[in-house]
């Protein structure tokens, strides 16, 4: 079995986080969110990924190379202007040969990865096993309307959905879903559809199993949804992973779980709250207040400011009597309160902004 691990696409409701990088390398608890992804497929016995490549793909190739860092063999394909995610198997073909693969959008996050497919893929024969979960707001997802455990119909988007069962993101195909593939023309939107290649294969004949997942899901495709996943993985953390690797000094306060990198100082007269996770090589001077929920990346500098329930990535400089909170902030950006007031502010900065307040 192969894994395909998408990363496409043009990240436009992450603006401006996407003007200068791909989506799928922005930080969840300072791992590139495509880890995730990786990771998962590598937990259950999976050892060739292709991943798929848009128009902007800055960092992806550095970061991951070869794959065998995390014990994969990891091929780069191409899929150009993306056209839907069944054009991305379309463009994998060759890759996929007549394997099972499971295929994993790449800005999405859930609890208990790919297992639950697995097991279900191998419990019987099935052609595909899509992962559903509930969700709010279905009409923002692909839904799945069972009765009992049959198909009733698989929509893209509805407009009234029939069902709250969303499709996760994670699929597992045999090579049945190939044909389906190519005889499908573009949808309304100019996308060849996923959906309607599974349900396509459904009302052919194909043996599709839905699989309901449990434990926390994301799709991370907008800023407060990366506050949320951020959130949910530090929650789920295990405790064996905040370790002190760096430097806390006397009169400095840890509370609660906190993960501090190497060569990282908390001085004294700082605050640190947790759940948090701090880089390596930063740099938390006194009268700073870190509240729970945040990812400090590498090499940044907090000077008496304030941080809540944010994400930093490295080389961020907060300078100043300023409350940052629910905020996402670009590489080597800075902001400074020039003023001796606690100002609050929320917000979603590119990389190398400057902010003076």
């Amino acid at each position: 079995m192969k894994g395909l691990l998408l990363a496409g696409g043009h990240g436009t409701r992450l603006r401006p986080l996407t003007f200068t990088g791909n989506k799928h390398m922005i930080p969840i608890a300072n791992q590139p969110m495509l880890f995730y992804g990786l990771r998962h497929l590598a937990d259950v016995g999976i050892r060739e990924v292709g991943i798929v490549l848009g128009p902007i793909a800055e960092g992806i190739q550095e970061a991951i190379g070869d794959g065998q860092a995390f014990g994969l063999r990891v091929t780069y394909i191409r899929q150009g202007d993306p056209k839907g995610l069944a054009h991305a198997v379309l463009c994998s073909r060759e890759f996929l040969g007549d394997d099972a693969f499971v295929m994993y959008l790449g800005d999405n996050l859930l609890q208990q990865g790919v297992q639950p497919l697995i097991r279900r893929y191998h419990a019987g024969e099935v052609d595909a096993v899509v992962g559903v979960t509930p969700v709010d707001h279905p009409s923002d997802y692909g839904v799945v309307e069972l009765e009992g455990e049959r198909i009733v119909s698989i929509v893209e988007k509805p407009a009234s959905p029939r069902s709250n069962l969303a499709l996760i993101g994670v699929y597992l195909f045999t090579p049945a879903i190939h044909p389906i593939i190519e005889a499908l023309t573009p949808s309304r939107r100019g996308e060849l559809e996923i959906t309607e290649a599974i349900w396509n294969l459904h009302r052919r004949g194909g043996r599709v199993a839905v699989q309901r997942v449990e434990g926390w899901w994301k799709d991370a495709g907008q800023p407060e949804s990366l506050l949320e996943v951020n959130e949910m993985v530090l929650r789920t953390r295990p405790p064996d992973y905040f370790t002190i690797d760096g430097t806390v000094e006397h009169g400095a306060e840890l509370v609660g779980p906190v993960r501090v990198g190497a060569g990282s100082r908390i001085a004294a007269g700082a605050r640190v709250t947790g759940p948090t996770v701090v880089g390596a090589g930063v740099r938390i001077e006194a009268g700073s207040v870190i509240g729970a929920w945040n990812a400090i990346g590498d090499r940044c500098m907090i000077r008496g400011a304030e941080l809540h329930r944010s994400i930093l990535m490295e080389g961020v400089q907060l300078d100043g009597p300023v409350i940052v909170s629910n905020s996402i902030v670009g590489r080597s950006a800075i902001v400074r309160a020039t003023e001796q007031r606690g100002l609050r502010i929320s917000c979603i900065l590119g990389d190398s902004t400057q902010v003076r307040l």
